[in-house]
């Protein structure tokens, strides 16, 4: 069984004790959320939308890998660096859940 969810302006497909890194949410660790899924597929192939529940916990919080941005004009003797670290928060998929 397979859902997809929305989160963050992004959409994932997420199975039962996936790990998931996602946009930063204003969670602190240990705490549960609930997402409603955008659709569940079951295991004998039924396809639901909008419907159910995906519970998820919160792992961590945490920065991903720097991201290098580098301006340069050629011959104008310009040239930026700037480094950016996105925020995100790691979460653990405890349950997917059918239901209308």
């Amino acid at each position: 069984m397979y859902a997809v969810i929305e989160t963050g302006g992004k959409q994932y497909k997420v199975s039962v004790g996936q790990r998931l890194k996602v946009e930063k949410l204003p969670l602190k660790e240990g705490e549960t959320l609930e997402l409603v899924p955008l659709l569940v597929r079951s295991d004998d192939g039924k396809l639901l939308l909008n419907s159910g529940k995906v519970v998820a916990e919160v792992l961590t919080h945490g920065k991903h890998k720097k991201v290098i941005v580098f301006k340069f004009k050629a011959k104008k003797n310009y040239k930026r660096w700037k480094g950016h670290r996105q925020p995100y928060t790691e979460i653990l998929i405890k349950d997917i859940s059918l239901g209308g």
